[in-house]
Parts: C-alpha cells; sequence; structure tokens
C-alpha cells in the first residue's frame, strides 16, 4: 500500500495534527491547481484586485463571481438556449438581482428556493445569493405539488426563483412568498429576473457578515428529500483534490448536462468559476442532442449522470456517427450506480475519458475512479483523493481487513453540516456514513457492494441486490436492471429483479435467472424476474425502490 494511501485512510483527528503535512498539503494543492491553469500568471493591478476581493469575500460562489470579472471579464462564462452571457455580465446581472432580494426583504441567512432548469437564471441567483449572505435551496424540477409545498414550509423560504413551467405546482395563497420567474414562457404574471435585474443597481456589493449557505436536497429514493446543508471549504485543498482525479483544466469549454439542482451538477458549476470555463446548458436533455451539444461546441468535458450515459449509448450507431466528440477529454459521471459494463461501453465507444465519482450529497466525495482504474477493474469506485478519509467497519465500528465488505465512512471538508430539519447522517470518530457496504480490493480501489439498509438475509444468507443489478445490467438482453428484497415464508426473504430488456432482444425469465445462476451462488439468483417498459427514476437517474417495491407482479406479467 502507497504512503498516500495510508494517510488518506487516517482518523480526521490525527491528520489534523499533522502540521507539517499540513505545509505539504499547500505545497500539493498549489502545484495540482498550478497545472490545471487555475493559479496562473497575472498582471499585478489585477493580482492586487483579487487578492483584495478573496480576504473581503472569502471562499464562496461570490468570490468567484467577483474574481473572474476581473480575470477574465470577456470570457463567456453560460452558454444557453438564450445565447451567451460573459463573466463581466453575469457578475453585474447578479449583484442587481441580489438588490432586487435585499428590497424584497431578504437578509443574510434568510431562505431563497430556487426551482430552475439547466441555463442563466439558476447561475444567476445563486450568485446573487451568495453576494447577500442568503441560503440557497436547489429544488428538484421533478418535484409534485405535495412535495415542493412540504419542503417549502420546512424549510421556511422568504423568495423563490422558479421557472413558470411549475407555476401550477404552487401555492396561489402564499401570499408572504416574494417570487421570480426565471425561464419564462408568459405563464404567470410574476415578474421576471430580468425585469428585477432591470430595475436595480448592478454596482459593487459589501461582503455579507457571513457566507451565504446552500441546501441540497437528498435524492428522496425512499422516502420524502431532507435538505443537506453546507457551507464553503476553508482552502483550497479541497478543489485540487477533485482535479487531482478529475483533470478538468482552466479556459475549457463544459457541457453541464447533469441537473445543476443536484449535487454532482452543482459542483461543477461552482468549479468552473476558478477554471473560468465556458459553461454549456440545455434546460431538457436529449441524447442526441447532448452529443451535437459537445461536438458543435468542442467541448472539451460532459458532467453526466449514468442514466444519461446509458441514453446515449442507447442512440443507434448511425446517429452517434453523425457528431464528432474525439475532443472530448473528460466524461465527468456520478449521482447513481456505475455498473462496470456500462462504463466499458462507454469507454469503447467514446474512448477512455470516463471519470467516476462515488459519494454523497452529504459526504461529498469518498472515491473517485479514472479511466484506468475502470479497464483494470470494472465495476470499481475508485481510489481515496487527498484530504479524504475513508474507513470501512464492521456492525461494531472496528475496521475491517481489506477484502472485507463492512460499512463505509468517510471525512473530508466538503461534507454536510446536518439536515435543515434536524436529525444527521450516523457519525463514527468524526466520519459521516454514506449508508452504503463495500471493500477494498488489494491494489486499493474500493467496491460498492450495496446499500446498508438494502441488504437482505436469505436462509441465513446475507445478499446485497447490487450484486445482482450488475451482473443483469451486463446481460446482452438487458438495457437495465433493479433488484430488491421481499418477504418469504420459508426463506425470510428472497430477490425480486425487475429488467427492461434491450430494444429487439428477447430474453426468458429463465434464461436471465440461469446467467445469475452460473455467476453467483444459488441463494443469489432472483425467485422471480418481472419485465418493464423502463425502471421509475428520479431526475438524477436513481431508481425509485419504493415503487418497484408497490409493484403487484402479477399484474405485470
Amino acid at each position: 500500500m502507497r504512503l498516500d494511501s495510508i494517510t488518506s485512510r487516517l482518523p480526521l483527528d490525527a491528520v489534523a495534527s499533522r502540521v507539517p503535512a499540513k505545509v505539504g498539503d499547500a505545497i500539493w494543492a498549489a502545484n495540482v491547481l498550478r497545472e490545471a491553469g487555475v493559479i496562473a500568471p497575472m498582471r499585478p493591478d489585477k493580482m492586487v484586485r483579487v487578492a483584495e476581493k478573496f480576504v473581503r469575500w472569502g471562499t464562496s460562489p461570490a468570490l468567484g463571481s467577483v474574481t473572474s470579472a476581473i480575470e477574465y471579464p470577456d470570457r463567456v462564462a453560460i452558454e444557453d438556449e438564450l445565447g451567451t452571457l460573459t463573466f463581466s455580465e453575469t457578475h453585474l446581472r447578479s449583484n442587481a438581482l441580489a438588490r432586487a432580494l435585499i428590497d424584497s426583504g431578504v437578509g443574510e441567512g434568510d431562505g431563497v428556493a430556487i426551482m430552475c432548469r439547466n441555463h442563466r437564471y439558476f447561475f444567476e441567483a445563486t450568485m446573487a445569493c451568495s453576494k447577500i449572505g442568503a441560503v440557497a435551496l436547489y429544488l428538484n424540477t421533478a418535484f409534485a405539488a405535495p412535495q415542493l409545498k412540504e419542503v417549502m414550509e420546512r424549510e421556511s423560504t422568504r423568495a423563490l426563483v422558479y421557472d413558470d413551467e411549475f407555476a401550477d405546482l404552487l401555492d396561489a395563497e402564499d401570499q408572504d412568498l416574494r417570487r421570480f420567474v426565471g425561464w419564462s414562457e408568459g405563464k404567470t404574471d410574476d415578474p421576471t429576473v430580468d425585469d428585477a435585474i432591470g430595475g436595480f443597481s448592478d454596482g459593487e456589493l459589501d461582503p455579507p457578515s457571513e457566507n451565504g449557505r446552500y441546501v441540497i436536497l437528498t435524492s428522496g429514493t425512499t422516502g420524502t428529500p431532507k435538505g443537506a446543508q453546507r457551507g464553503s471549504p476553508d482552502g483550497i485543498t479541497p478543489l485540487a483534490a477533485f482535479l487531482s482525479k478529475i483533470p478538468r483544466r482552466a479556459g475549457e469549454t463544459v457541457h453541464i448536462a447533469a441537473p445543476l439542482f443536484h449535487s454532482w451538477g452543482f459542483s461543477h458549476f461552482v468549479l468552473g468559476l476558478p477554471l473560468g470555463a465556458r459553461m454549456v446548458l440545455r434546460r431538457k436533455f436529449d441524447p442526441e442532442d447532448a452529443l451535437r451539444t459537445v461536438a458543435e461546441g468542442n467541448a472539451d468535458t460532459l458532467v453526466v449522470v449514468p442514466v444519461m450515459m446509458q441514453r446515449i449509448l442507447g442512440l443507434d450507431e448511425e446517429t452517434r456517427s453523425k457528431y464528432d466528440v474525439s475532443n472530448l477529454k473528460v466524461t465527468a459521471a456520478s449521482g447513481s450506480a456505475l455498473p462496470g459494463e456500462l462504463a466499458t461501453k462507454w469507454m469503447d465507444a467514446f474512448g477512455d475519458n470516463l471519470y467516476n465519482l462515488y459519494g454523497s450529497t452529504e459526504v461529498a466525495w469518498a472515491t473517485i475512479a479514472t479511466p484506468e482504474d475502470m479497464r483494470a477493474a470494472p465495476g470499481t469506485a475508485g481510489r481515496i483523493p487527498r484530504g479524504t478519509v475513508v474507513k470501512i467497519v464492521d456492525e461494531d465500528g472496528k475496521e475491517v481487513s481489506q477484502g472485507e465488505t463492512g460499512r463505509i465512512f468517510v471525512g473530508n471538508e466538503m461534507s454536510f453540516e446536518g439536515y435543515t430539519g434536524g436529525g444527521d447522517k450516523e457519525r463514527l470518530e468524526g466520519l459521516l456514513s454514506s449508508g452504503d457496504v463495500g471493500h477494498f480490493d488489494d491494489g486499493d480501489l474500493l467496491f460498492i457492494d450495496g446499500r446498508d439498509d438494502e441488504m437482505i438475509v436469505s436462509g441465513g444468507e446475507n445478499v446485497f441486490p447490487r450484486e445482482v443489478e450488475d451482473l443483469l445490467a451486463g446481460h446482452e438482453a438487458v438495457d437495465d436492471a433493479a433488484a430488491l428484497g421481499v418477504d418469504d415464508e420459508e426463506f425470510g426473504q428472497r430477490l425480486r429483479a425487475f429488467v427492461v430488456l434491450a430494444s429487439g432482444a428477447d430474453a426468458s425469465e429463465d434464461d436471465l435467472k440461469g446467467h445469475v445462476k452460473s455467476n453467483l451462488a444459488n441463494y443469489k439468483v432472483p425467485r422471480e424476474i418481472v419485465f418493464l417498459e423502463e425502471l421509475p427514476r428520479n431526475a438524477t437517474g436513481k431508481v425509485l425502490k419504493r415503487e418497484l417495491a408497490e409493484l403487484d407482479p402479477a399484474k405485470d406479467e
């Protein structure tokens, strides 16, 4: 085991006590950022202005807006269906929007809900909140009215920035909520963000007494989404750790296809500020349009969730071949499980440019897999980046031996601060539970064996659905698969699998059971396999197993 791997798995208090290592971390981080182009030669006058802004604003999204307008004012920051905006334009527009929010009664610490698809108004609302110290709450664009109402009431928001396609979901009687329309198709009478920007000064603002925070909702695959609150990291090590594993570079063009309201899309949006990246956004994902956007924009990076990769690969060869995406250097994937077979198919089709981050809304990241990792060990979640701690423990909280499966606990500077509605993730010696179980192989690669709350005991044997899901998904006739535990009178519990067949493919229940039986132990073979047209997923691609559990297989046959 390498030295850096050993130190990355030390307890947080032990890491924090190594003062010389902290100095080394700072030097290492500066070198990484220099290589990425984040730290670059600058005119002395600009350097002085940027340094002054750093002192005043701290490490917040607002700092990125303020300094990018100084460093590269005329560079395109946002490209969406409405056109382009430079870093200077987005900075000035968000200044004016910040003043409009203040005029609406929003102050430091107040909540501002943002229910927008991927476009400029999401960007500007986020910047405005950061500049006045407000708490930005990112709402899932797939919410139904009851979910939206429950979350809004729980979070006590003062204002809302929303796309007017969601107007019918809003409570018309809530007169205390100040509303602004982002993307407008003329469906409501609420003032637009453009109206607000046009009515206020875009001059420089004074920093708030405390940096604003942001709340990203959990996926809600098993219940009501929780609000995970976090602030900004204190230093540059997290940024360097990310860039040391996923080689995004300054001045690049990135198509962020993943939803911005989700932590994965949001992190790349925030990362685009210090990189001075041209961020290409589209309101809705379409697989062919994503390829077209990458090709026409000569994009260097594509940010996706795995189901988007699956849909792109589902295009016929004639369609895919119309678009030259040879410039694509990074496909950054996260947000849900990435089966090894899907990773291999992507790299075979588009080159070895795939990077997969394993983490969660609460723990941020735990490991990152490079193309080399996934070629060597398909299905791996990758290695621990510098500055992150990962421990795998048994039920008693004791660290397990290499190769043994246990519960995963993670710690780094990006971990969340707790749920806004109260409560917390389970903690162990300063580390947070990721909610998963997994193991490290002999090469220090992490593998996820499943959710710790999804394990079933069938006939006295522990079974994790993830292993069966990945195996079924790798079958040539299968396009998508999921599995879960159901009650069984004889064995206590058993697996039920749900399968979506590939277009034009044919496979029977016995065929697929035989495939599992030939690769895994008998007790892991699903007792029944239900064929569906598609699996229910949320906006970030995670399978909604609560909906699968409610299906009556007898009615679907």
